[in-house]
């Protein structure tokens, strides 16, 4: 199994509207590792692992995010996998 890697950086009303919990429902849901976190300077910060198809559904949604969120600005890179993480967080 090929496992893909991103870092995404989500700009907007991203947080207090359970942004970063949604997107570990999500993650879990495709199957996908790695962590989810909100940064001082308003945006959320994401790292996940998985199969492509799986990483690709989670980024897809990360773009416009839960019901009450708004997305301005979605910014992914792709990084060389690693496999470290074990499953989905929510760090703080």
């Amino acid at each position: 199994m090929v496992l893909k890697r991103i870092h995404i950086f989500v700009t907007g009303r991203v947080q207090g509207v359970f942004f970063r919990q949604s997107t570990r429902v999500m993650a879990i849901k495709n199957n996908v590792n790695g962590w989810v976190r909100n940064l001082d300077d308003g945006r959320v910060e994401i790292v996940a692992e998985g199969e492509e198809s799986n990483i690709n559904a989670l980024a897809d949604w990360c773009k416009t995010g839960p019901a009450n969120s708004r997305v301005d600005e979605f910014e992914l890179s792709e990084e060389t996998s690693t496999g470290e993480f074990e499953n989905f967080e929510v760090r703080y």
